[in-house]
């Protein structure tokens, strides 16, 4: 079968692909935007790529075309397949229906950490000889790609509340039919389809509600998420939280023992201590991650022990702190951060880990939520583990960033080329300082052009 993918470059519906190619369909696809990693996985798996949405890419007819959520009524392709009724359908249908049936589903959700925990997760059933299938939204060091279908019942999957299609407005994940869940977190986040943060709970529920009584909840013991809970649950609940946390029970997990830079925390599960983890990552964000992974991999038979020594080999996602390169004793990191907690949490956790180090962040508020504007007044002191943050103002962005800058928690400075950001951030770098780059998007090739810069400055002469 020839499938052609709509919006084939984002994380899920890339994966998607990849995913597809295995079932042994022949894939294309086209996007307005191409760029690494996604694009460079798609080309290694065999898939051809159309840059833009031309009406002609559908000649001759594919047997069917998969829509992603970020294509709208008007896009030239959406509107060819609607006018030829061609068959069609969402990315998160086809999943359920070629990839998911019968399988023990594993869906991690919330507001942030979705790709990272599930991540680990994968790792901790893998390192148990499980050999699991999974669609995650970012690349995995531990296996070099997003996406693959696996060689046992188990499979586990990146659970997005954003919606599904212009014609199917339900969540992503409902579409998953779980029998564990992970629920991370919760915060208000996707302005662009959600009144607030009760309709976002609203579709949690919704998940909930999916969930066979011999599932599994593995919940955040935060109060957002109890809501989403006291809507109504019909399965077992296990929280999660660190010590000292408020809505802990005895039958809960929480980490204890945790180094201040999260490099090692000590896991307890009802009142006793079952695992030990020491780990390259840092920041209390990756300890409750880590912690739920753990907690999910029980329920389908891992020991805690087993996954604890697991984590100790996790080797971290692409796009989440990946140290892209070093020049001079200067480090430049990719983050995908894309909300203030999670701008926060990563600049916190890598203060922890590099003491007085300089620490500069460049970010660009690329998601649709960030460009609204909706949390603004969080953004000037979301930067607090930073030495200096420079923002982006992008060409076209109805609000300015100068008021943010001007309240800024630490020094900050605001750029409206790509160029003048390398720039900047080359004044403010010296040997010892770490370059953070902020965005859940390309940002115009900015981490290669900076590392480009840095070797320029600093090339010694033969």
């Amino acid at each position: 079968m020839h499938i052609h993918i709509l919006g084939i470059c984002g994380t899920f519906m890339g994966s998607l692909a990849q995913l597809a190619v295995a079932e042994g369909h022949r894939v294309t696809g086209s996007d307005a935007d191409i760029f690494p990693p996604m694009s460079t996985q798609l080309l290694q798996a065999g898939v051809q790529i159309i840059e833009g949405y031309d009406p002609a890419q559908l000649e001759p007819a594919p047997d069917l075309v998969i829509i992603g959520n970020a294509m709208p009524r008007g896009n030239p392709a959406v509107e060819a397949v609607l006018e030829r009724g061609l068959p069609y359908t969402s990315g998160a249908q086809w999943l359920c229906d070629h990839c998911l049936g019968g399988r023990w589903v594993l869906a991690v959700s919330g507001t942030h950490g979705k790709t990272t925990t599930a991540s680990m997760l994968a790792w901790i059933l893998e390192a148990a000889d499980m050999q699991p299938g999974f669609l995650i939204g970012g690349v995995p060091g531990n296996f070099g790609v997003s996406a693959r279908l696996g060689e046992s019942p188990f499979f586990v999957v990146e659970a997005d509340e954003y919606d599904t299609a212009f014609f199917d407005k339900r969540s992503k994940f409902v579409h998953y039919r779980p029998r564990t869940v992970i629920i991370n977190n919760l915060e208000f986040d996707h302005a662009d389809i959600f009144e607030d943060l009760a309709a976002i709970q609203r579709q949690f529920h919704h998940l909930v509600r999916t969930v066979p009584a011999s599932g599994l909840v593995v919940a955040a013991a935060e109060e957002n998420v109890q809501q989403v809970l006291a809507q109504g649950c019909w399965s077992e609940v296990q929280r999660f939280g660190f010590e000292g946390q408020e809505g802990l029970g005895l039958g809960d997990w929480r980490a204890v023992d945790i180094a201040a830079d999260g490099s090692s925390f000590t896991i307890q599960f009802e009142g006793a201590e079952v695992a030990r983890v020491e780990w390259d990552c840092t920041g209390l964000h990756n300890v409750c991650n880590g912690l739920a992974a753990v907690a999910a991999a029980r329920h389908v038979g891992v020991l805690p022990a087993l996954s604890g020594t697991a984590l100790g080999r996790f080797q971290g996602v692409k796009r989440r702190m990946e140290c892209l390169g070093e020049v001079a004793g200067i480090r430049v990191y990719d983050d995908f951060a894309h909300h203030p907690t999670a701008i926060q949490s990563t600049l916190t956790g890598l203060r922890a880990k590099v003491g007085g180090d300089r620490i500069i962040a460049l970010i660009e508020l690329r998601s649709n939520t960030m460009r609204m504007g909706v949390h603004r007044d969080k953004l000037a002191n979301a930067c607090s583990g930073a030495d200096m943050v420079l923002w982006y103002q992008p060409p076209g962005m109805d609000w300015s960033l100068e008021e943010v800058a001007r309240h800024s928690s630490v020094p900050a400075g605001i750029f409206d080329s790509i160029e003048s950001g390398v720039e900047s951030a080359l004044k403010l770098a010296d040997e010892g300082s770490h370059i953070v780059v902020m965005s859940n998007g390309g940002f115009g090739g900015i981490h290669q052009r900076l590392i480009g810069a840095l070797e320029q400055k600093y090339r010694r002469p033969v």
